[in-house]
């Protein structure tokens, strides 16, 4: 069997007041799991990238790097580097945590130790099942979000729980086709991500999770995300290999980032 070799990726844009309170949760525990950590800075405009490094020259011990896109490509086109990195050296799952610090990874303790991932293509967190808790996050929507869940169970034919938070694992097996490569670089990569399950068949479980809106500064827009997102959906029910399609508004051959530290 393959030796297990888990990488921890953490995305990073305008996150400075945040990114600390995220590195920080990397405790012994939760490193005794986690071979190496990568924050991915995603063309940052604030002191993001210097919190960084100001924490990695105080915790030497870490196995933390820290990267910079070559140009802002999103939060998807962020987890493309990732999933890239991952496939070329070798780990054996990929773990997202967003660097705005609305997830815990503690949360995820449990799948580590009870080794769920072993059987699942990916393992997702969701925010809107029995047993997540949520903190600051308004009913509204709170309620959307669970429509959304319903609609895409619909499309997918199997159950849903989230769309895409900020704390998911992957197999890297699954990865190695790059069947990801065309999808959004926006936020919208996610809700791609979960029609793709349905499609190529991949084996999912979901997980709840804390999540927690405090001093973090979204960059969701909810109307139009919401009328995309249900096109997306539809055009999936109608014609399935739509997946297979291109939904970039920028095509870009290869998602680079350079290694700062």
């Amino acid at each position: 069997m393959e030796k297990e070799k888990i990488l921890l990726f953490i995305p990073a844009y305008n996150c400075e007041k945040q990114i600390v309170r995220v590195l920080s949760q990397l405790d012994s525990e939760v490193m005794g799991y986690i071979d190496e950590v990568i924050v991915i800075n995603n063309r940052s405009t604030d002191g993001t990238e210097e919190a960084v490094l100001t924490f990695q020259r105080e915790h030497g011990d870490l196995p933390l790097k820290l990267f910079r896109n070559e140009e802002n490509y999103g939060l998807g086109g962020s987890q493309k580097v990732a999933f890239d990195y991952a496939i070329n050296n070798g780990f054996t799952h990929a773990v997202i945590l967003h660097g705005d610090d609305q997830g815990n990874i503690r949360d995820f303790l449990p799948v580590f130790k009870k080794k769920y991932y072993e059987f699942y293509d990916c393992v997702l967190g969701a925010r809107f099942m029995r047993g997540s808790r949520l903190y600051g996050y308004s009913a509204l929507r709170t309620m959307g979000n669970i429509v959304y869940d319903f609609l895409f169970a619909f499309a997918t034919g199997r159950r849903v729980f989230d769309l895409g938070s900020g704390l998911n694992m992957y197999d890297v097996s699954m990865l190695k086709d790059r069947f990801y490569i065309k999808f959004p670089d926006n936020l919208m990569f996610n809700y791609c991500m979960v029609l793709a399950l349905k499609y190529y068949d991949q084996k999912c479980r979901f997980f709840p999770i804390s999540w927690r809106e405090t001093d973090q500064v979204s960059n969701v827009k909810l109307w139009s995300q919401a009328v995309t997102v249900l096109k997306m959906m539809f055009d999936f029910i109608k014609d399935p290999d739509v997946i297979k399609g291109e939904y970039r508004d920028k095509v870009t051959e290869e998602y680079r980032a350079e290694e700062i530290r």
